[in-house]
């Protein structure tokens, strides 16, 4: 049987699948078993209490889903004492994501959350900030570099640095994560959208716009984790559209190390596990050794790099 196990930086998960922040509950332990996921990944958490967005939050579109959930929360002390602890009793590496509106909360909440019982730290910098406007984080290089820069000054915990496929040049952006200090990039997040109910006349979402994710996003997001990787060397969680093992084998030969699966989850809650069994099945047709070998194959193809700085070179 092939070798599943992966490094992302100094962290060796027993394989490359862990759910999206945002898409998992410790409800899940029904449907499949967490003690065989590479990592688990909780919701993201923001210091202060916030209600969320006002509903609909939720709306379903062809090959995909709306959301605009505003990452509710009650807090940093409720999230340690009830929220975190489930997640520490399968074995698994419990990754903390983290919402903040200001690079100084940031540093503060990841501090905070720098505990012995978490593995790593998600900075959600993809989220507004309230310093720009209300501009994600990860929008610009800049933004990006003050945000970790604050983050990896409080903590020696592994740092993953989520970004957002609305930024202009997602190359730069990573590369600002990198230079900053991070351990790892997820790439990335939903992909800004809307939708409008021809009937009443009035968009879907309560919000008026939220983030699309599922299938429909997922070529723009293998398109991004490749850029990431010609752009970084730090290693590349992908993310986006992710719903069977064939799909986190195009990600990882795009240059993603590990991936993580979100919208899947909600129509199958199993399907990680069918993930899983899918890249060891993978793996026995390929007749692969490890399935980390994969990561960047097409990056690391001469011709197809090639053909790739030519098609850069001509798009400007």
């Amino acid at each position: 049987m092939a070798d599943l196990s992966v490094n992302v930086g100094a962290l060796r998960l027993r394989n490359p699948v862990m759910p999206a922040s945002g898409c998992f509950a410790i409800e899940y332990q029904e449907a499949l078993d967490l003690g065989r996921l590479g990592a688990l990944v909780i919701k993201s958490v923001s210091p202060q209490s916030r209600a969320g967005n006002p509903t609909p939050r939720v709306a379903e579109t062809h090959g995909g889903m709306l959301n605009s959930i505003g990452i509710p929360s009650k807090g940093l002390d409720y999230y340690r004492r009830e929220v975190l602890v489930p997640y520490t009793g399968f074995g698994t590496p419990v990754v903390v994501s983290i919402s903040a509106d200001t690079a100084d909360e940031f540093a503060a909440a990841c501090a905070e959350l720098s505990l012995p019982e978490v593995a790593v730290i998600e900075a959600n910098i993809s989220c507004p900030n309230l310093e720009a406007d209300g501009m994600a984080f990860a929008m610009s290089p800049d933004t990006t570099y003050r945000a970790v820069s604050a983050i990896r000054a409080v903590t020696r915990h592994p740092l993953w640095v989520k970004l957002t496929p609305n930024a202009s040049s997602i190359a730069a952006v990573a590369q600002a994560a990198e230079l900053a200090g991070a351990d790892a990039v997820v790439m990335g997040n939903t992909v800004l959208g809307m939708a409008i109910d021809a009937r009443t006349r009035k968009p879907k979402l309560g919000n008026v716009m939220g983030g699309l994710s599922g299938p429909a996003i997922k070529p723009i997001a293998l398109r991004m984790v490749h850029q990431c990787f010609r752009a970084v060397r730090i290693p590349i969680i992908g993310c986006g559209g992710i719903s069977s093992a064939e799909d986190a084998v195009e990600f990882m030969l795009a240059g993603a190390s590990a991936v993580q699966v979100g919208t899947a989850s909600f129509i199958d809650p199993g399907v990680m596990e069918k993930i899983i069994d899918g890249l060891e099945a993978y793996c026995a047709e390929m007749g692969l050794q490890t399935i980390a070998e994969l990561t960047g194959q097409v990056a690391l193809d001469p011709h197809l790099s090639d053909r790739w700085l030519r098609f850069a070179q001509q798009s400007g």
